[in-house]
């Protein structure tokens, strides 16, 4: 056995976290646990290059537990707009009010009570616990999955209990009791940066001698991948209603459901319905209608066929229905509330073509 063999996988990841990990990243610098946890939240479901900046506009505008606490909702999805996964901004929003009530505005500092705030899990809990405290936890975000299941050959999908139990075992077991920030991190960072979901670089990894898959040429096989499903399809129209002003309505969805508290553009059945929609609800008619391309949007459990129908009025609306649930959206100066996704998108698209068009006529 080689002295390398000898050596733990803790040990060996420090001492490579040592020289190759990122020490720069703006959640390490003037770590206290509440940069740490929105960090970790925004990394649930992201990569680092895209948070730095949602991060970094975040901290910004809720630079303290108790300044998100007293945000609005809307304040809040305002500044995760282009983030996705919407559900990890209401849960922070949630657990900071929780915080400052329950806990004197202070994050508790172990792995079962952070657990028992919305939106943190076990492995967040354990990365909060070990980076923001210094306290041993272990962490299992999916770069860690993915080195241990390759570095164990845990077979199967790590969304079934039974595999997802097996990589905790070797989580707990390799975590060590000294330097557990840097460890935190060098796990990830090995996932992120070496081990990654194609193409891994076996040859520069610290811990490749006893890796089981390095051994057997599989590494791409492991972790299992998950069952594939077949996703129903549903469709919509969206409807881009613009006044004489250049504003555009939006409607709030309901606290539940997709694009929760988002704002987002009336929808219909058919495109038969756009005249009478703006008859009905705007008391207007509509002096140009213009159909888009369909996309499709997909979710987590089914796909979202969308036919944006962009619509000018011929008269400017002096009131809309429902002042709460709905908003003319100045795109020049953009109201602080959360887009849903189709909106950002298809709101770019829109400026665009008004750029456009603005440039034709001039000359």
């Amino acid at each position: 056995m080689s002295k390398r063999h000898q050596i733990n996988i803790s040990d060996r990841v420090l001492r490579w976290f040592d020289q190759h990990g990122r020490k720069d990243l703006p959640w390490q610098k003037n770590i206290n646990p509440y940069r740490v946890w929105v960090s970790e939240v925004m990394l649930q479901q992201t990569q680092v290059s895209t948070a730095i900046p949602y991060f970094e506009a975040f901290i910004q505008a809720f630079p303290t537990v108790e300044k998100l606490a007293q945000a609005s909702e809307d304040e809040v999805l305002h500044r995760w707009t282009g983030l996705g996964y919407y559900s990890r901004a209401r849960n922070l929003h949630k657990s900071a009010k929780q915080v400052v009530t329950n806990h004197n505005g202070q994050l508790p500092d172990n792995v079962e009570a952070l657990c028992e705030l919305p939106g943190i899990g076990r492995s967040t809990a354990g990365a909060i616990t070990s980076i923001a405290f210094q306290k041993p936890a272990a962490i299992l975000d999916g770069n860690v999955k993915r080195v241990l299941a390759r570095h164990h050959a845990v077979a199967g999908w790590p969304g079934q209990t039974k595999v997802l139990n097996e990589l905790w075992l070797y989580a707990e077991a390799h975590s060590p009791s000294k330097r557990v920030a840097d460890y935190t991190q060098a796990m990830m960072d090995l996932g992120a940066t070496l081990c990654t979901r194609s193409k891994p670089a076996c040859s520069l990894c610290p811990i490749n001698d006893d890796c089981q898959s390095y051994k057997t040429g599989n590494q791409t096989d492991y972790p299992g991948k998950k069952p594939k499903k077949v996703l129903p399809i549903k469709a919509t129209v969206m409807l881009l209603i613009e006044n004489q002003q250049g504003e555009i309505i939006l409607e709030k969805r309901p606290n539940t459901g997709i694009w929760a508290s988002l704002w987002i553009f009336p929808q219909l059945d058919s495109i038969a319905e756009v005249s009478q929609y703006c008859k009905d609800q705007l008391n207007s008619s509509a002096q140009q209608i213009t159909h888009w391309a369909s996309y499709r949007h997909t979710f987590s459990h089914y796909h979202l066929d969308i036919t944006p129908v962009h619509v000018r009025l011929n008269t400017q609306p002096h009131q809309i229905m429902a002042a709460d649930k709905q908003l003319w959206y100045n795109r020049r100066q953009p109201q602080s509330v959360g887009l849903a996704a189709p909106v950002k998108k298809l709101m770019s698209k829109l400026d665009s073509a008004t750029i456009k068009n603005y440039s034709h006529e001039q000359q």
